[in-house]
């Protein structure tokens, strides 16, 4: 555990390989931990971090998260060998997916598979206290999101406790031109619509739009320190005005700014 987390960058595989080239050492020259890559329907996070790969050198590359249940842990430890992927500085996340049941244990299989077979780190994202505790017990870490700050430490604390080495990431939906308040308006809207989000908002007792940063609504610096307190890696999930490098540029200049 660090006193205070680690920051990186997150974008959507659907941004796809020439601009992940482009981007990934705007991310690494400007300092921060790692590049993350959502993999996206129609997109693959995978052939995103190629790339990214291909024009840094230091940068941890990390995906977020690779659906189990559709993605078996054979075939994407086939595919980190088929691509020649920087095991040295990858970190894989793994989720459950659209799985009803076995989640649990699927999920677990795979990162047990995964470790057996690559160097690369393996973290679990996990909404509800089943899966984290799994993530902890059976992975080298967990991946959290949507949380506030106080539910992110809350959740990192209980992970730290069960085991202190155990990786704690959390994706923070965030929007550093005001430019960009209704695009991330409309992402937490599709989130909280989702029905394993929304029954987890609802266990916690919080407000989707109290999950994020928003330079419309919020002191971008002081609430980002807030969130360092507690995850050992805070991501900044990049929403942008629209998909393109300057605007992507300009998202990092200003989050570098933060640190």
């Amino acid at each position: 555990m660090t006193d205070e987390a680690v920051v990186s960058v997150g974008v959507a595989a659907s941004i796809g390989p020439e601009l992940a080239a482009l981007l990934a050492p705007l991310v690494e020259d400007a300092g921060f931990h790692a590049l993350w890559v959502n993999d996206t329907p129609g997109a693959d996070a995978l052939a995103v971090i190629e790339a990214a790969a291909a024009t840094t050198d230091r940068l941890v590359l990390a995906t977020g998260v690779l659906p189990v249940d559709r993605r078996t842990a054979p075939a994407i430890a086939a595919q980190v060998a088929a691509r020649g992927l920087p095991q040295d500085r990858l970190m894989l996340g793994i989720g459950s997916g659209q799985a009803s049941t076995g989640a649990l244990q699927l999920v677990a299989d795979a990162a047990h598979q995964l470790r057996a077979t690559l160097s690369a780190e393996v973290v679990i994202g996990a909404l509800g206290p089943k899966m984290r505790h799994r993530a902890v017990d059976e992975s080298d870490g967990v991946l959290l999101s949507w949380l506030t700050p106080a539910v992110a430490r809350e959740q990192a604390d209980d992970a730290h406790a069960t085991r202190p080495s155990a990786h704690v990431a959390l994706y923070v939906r965030t929007a550093v031109d005001p430019a960009a308040h209704e695009h991330l308006e409309t992402e937490t809207a599709r989130y909280a619509s989702y029905p394993s989000y929304a029954a987890n908002f609802a266990r916690l007792g919080i407000d989707p739009r109290e999950t994020v940063l928003d330079a419309a609504r919020h002191d971008l610096a002081a609430r980002l320190d807030d969130y360092r307190r507690g995850p050992d890696e805070i991501v900044l999930r990049a929403i942008t005005s629209a998909d393109t490098l300057d605007e992507y540029g300009r998202f990092i200049g200003a989050a570098a700014g933060l640190l």
